[in-house]
């Protein structure tokens, strides 16, 4: 599968024999391309509407509910097999440099003993190198379609382990920011978003671990055996995929518990210090509030020094509370 900026939903139609490329072809001429022994067909198509995909059936003979599958997309990674077909849906994950959000696409496979389709849908990136690889290795390609599906699954694959080691290394700064500044605003709403991030990532890879071990059993069909033992490789990577997404959102939520726990340590120590100046005030201010109340049957109101005393008790209020608070780490 080509470009995406192409207008030809088409992107390639081509037989293959012997591991290399016998002719290109029109949607007209796969049938009588299917016909000929010991070669197969491989067509690519990016967000083809439903009248090509209808016209796709009628020359492969695919299933229906596949072909609603493949026209609605929006399904999550799944792997059916219909009469003498298999249907296989993938996700592909980008994120998007401008704006560091992952977006996500479909790729939906119909494999079957001499062909196989790929529909792109929503895809950022196209698959052209899938199809340049699998033509660079003769020897490779002339396992069959089989051989096709797992060189795009391990493309599809291999597009998150990027992505993965880009957030982990987040989750690494995010954990210095949340160790150096706990009272840091902004780490609660950015260990969220990858906690998001990585909830997308796992509902899209761990479901092809199911995949990947059903294409690794002999009862799905147009496997060759030979090609059997590349799916491992695939789902060894899925499952090193899985562990470490598991180990970042681990990492998250310890994080944000630690976040939350500093913050929390770091508001009893303000409250700790408004307190201690709280307490200090109030003594001046009740001293000052009994002598401000100006009866006449306060024989205090009429020393020669009670001014004096009164600041003098003021001044030693706040200094012994100020010690006392110091000493107890309060200020």
């Amino acid at each position: 599968m080509e470009s995406a900026a192409q207008a030809d939903p088409i992107v390639d139609c081509a037989a293959y024999a012997g591991g290399t490329r016998a002719s290109a072809l029109s949607v007209d001429q796969i049938q009588a391309a299917l016909a000929c022994e010991g070669q197969f067909v491989w067509i690519g198509l990016d967000e083809p509407d439903q009248a090509l995909l209808r016209t796709v059936q009628q020359q492969f003979g695919l299933h229906d509910l596949a072909i609603e599958d493949a026209i609605n997309a929006h399904q999550r990674p799944k792997l059916e097999v219909y009469e003498d077909s298999v249907f296989i849906v993938l996700h592909t994950a980008q994120r998007v440099p401008a704006t560091g959000r992952l977006e996500f696409g479909e790729t939906h496979v119909f494999l079957g003993r001499n062909y196989i389709i790929t529909v792109r849908h929503g895809s950022l990136r196209s698959h052209v190198g899938v199809r340049q690889r699998c033509e660079a290795t003769p020897h490779l390609l002339s396992q069959g379609a089989g051989y096709v599906l797992y060189s795009l699954m391990d493309f599809i694959v291999d597009q998150y382990l990027p992505i993965v080691r880009q957030i982990e290394d987040e989750v690494q700064n995010l954990e210095s920011v949340v160790l150096d500044d706990p009272t840091a605003t902004d780490a609660t709403a950015k260990i969220y978003l990858l906690k998001r991030d990585l909830v997308s990532l796992r509902r899209a890879v761990s479901p092809l671990a199911d995949v990947c071990n059903r294409l690794l059993r002999f009862d799905i069909p147009h496997i060759p055996a030979d090609t059997r033992p590349y799916f491992r490789d695939v789902y060894d990577h899925i499952i090193r995929l899985n562990e470490s997404i598991d180990a970042q959102r681990e990492l998250l939520t310890s994080a944000l518990e630690a976040h939350l726990s500093l913050m929390t340590v770091a508001q009893n120590e303000h409250m700790k210090r408004i307190t201690a100046w709280a307490a200090m005030i109030a003594v001046p201010t009740m001293i000052a509030g009994i002598y401000g109340m100006n009866f006449e049957g306060m024989p205090e109101l009429h020393w020669t020094y009670g001014y004096y005393i009164s600041l003098v008790v003021m001044v030693l209020s706040c200094l012994g509370l100020y010690i006392g608070f110091k000493r107890s780490r309060w200020l």
